[in-house]
């Protein structure tokens, strides 16, 4: 079966929420004059911002679950990497591994590790680089950067 775009789906959506202002607005709006004194196009402006509010919502509670998902998956991958019999790359391909299975390949296209020390102890970093996701241009830089660090057993 084929696949439809973003697009062609926000396409669809956007109809059916138009059907459903429409009904919604014919069958309510003699009760709201009625009993709040609010017109259809009261009703149109309150209803926009509506579902305006309920977008960045959406849209914030996203991106903090892709946020602590990264955070996560970097976590698991410093702690595999910081093992005892762990070799140079299992921190990066554990989290690659992670992401790709929670999230998204796209989210585990730049992940780094590497060894740091912190106060005389020796510490494992993962690093991933991911896409910020936004709807439309608003927001920071577009990219998410969350780093997950675990202690060296080989001390």
């Amino acid at each position: 079966m084929r696949s439809f775009t973003p697009g062609i789906w926000m396409l669809v959506l956007g109809y059916m929420l138009s059907q459903f202002y429409r009904a919604f607005l014919t069958v309510l709006s003699s009760d709201l004059r009625g009993e709040l004194g609010a017109t259809p196009g009261d009703l149109a402006m309150v209803t926009g911002l509506l579902m305006f509010v309920f977008a960045a919502v959406f849209q914030l509670g996203l991106t903090l679950h892709i946020r602590n998902t990264l955070i996560s998956c970097a976590a698991e991958g410093a702690r595999v990497g910081a093992r005892v019999d762990a070799a140079p790359g299992d921190a990066v391909a554990r989290t690659t591994q992670m992401i790709n299975s929670a999230i998204s390949s796209r989210f585990s296209q730049n992940v780094t590790s590497s060894t740091e020390s912190v106060d005389g102890v020796q510490v494992v970093v993962v690093r991933v680089t991911a896409p910020l996701p936004l709807i439309g241009p608003l927001g920071p830089d577009n990219e998410l950067h969350v780093a997950g660090r675990a202690f060296e057993e080989a001390q």
